[in-house]
């Protein structure tokens, strides 16, 4: 199914199970109808609207949407690797677009994510109200804000898992951002853990 395909047989097929905003439940789905809203909206392709409007004002010219086979693998890109009989090129990469269909080195995560951390107001591309409304949590989750997991320090920070990849992104209070992935998420690879454990081995960064 296309975009457009799944979002008609999911409002067919799924009805509310909550009254919005009652309850929190983490959705891809609400994403990819996310992306579609932009589409309306600017009247571009999503990929290239976020090209023009985000990426190119963040410096950033490598990001990409993925493919969905190994022979589609961009240059550079990893082999993403099987563990458990999960197939990392069974899905439909291209389609999630709006909700994780991207791929990037960390460096190239953190170029994007210091240019909406709300730390330094000269390099960042959003308001500073749309920081604010970024990251305040839902009554219905106060751990959880518009697309970041966040706590009162605060820190804000969000993890990606799927067949062959885990990633995590972390801005911190103290002005720290850092990102890791890995192109396999086999059991016992935890990289919130190992991050912070190289950060707090560093007496003191000089950014």
């Amino acid at each position: 199914m296309n975009h457009h395909e799944l979002i008609a047989w999911t409002l067919e097929n799924r009805p509310l199970e909550h009254r919005p905003g009652a309850s929190y439940a983490y959705s891809n789905f609400g994403y990819c109808i996310l992306g579609r809203v932009l589409e309306k909206i600017s009247g571009k392709p999503y990929e290239e609207f976020v090209r023009s409007n985000v990426l190119s004002r963040c410096g950033n010219e490598g990001m990409r949407l993925a493919g969905n086979t190994l022979a589609e693998r961009a240059e550079k890109e990893v082999v993403y690797y099987v563990q458990k009989g999960e197939d990392p090129y069974g899905m439909n990469v291209r389609r999630m677009d709006s909700h994780g269909g991207w791929i990037a080195t960390p460096t190239e995560v953190v170029e994007f994510a210091t240019h909406v951390d709300g730390l330094n107001l000269e390099t960042n591309i959003l308001k500073p109200e749309t920081i604010k409304q970024m990251t305040t949590p839902s009554a219905a989750n106060p751990g959880y804000a518009s697309g970041w997991q966040i706590n009162r320090v605060p820190n804000w920070w969000h993890t990606g898992n799927l067949p062959g990849a885990v990633s995590l992104l972390v801005r911190t209070a103290s002005g720290l951002c850092w990102a890791a992935c890995c192109n396999t998420r086999a059991p016992g690879i935890d990289l919130d853990a190992l991050m912070w454990k190289m950060v707090q081995a560093v007496p003191a960064w000089k950014a």
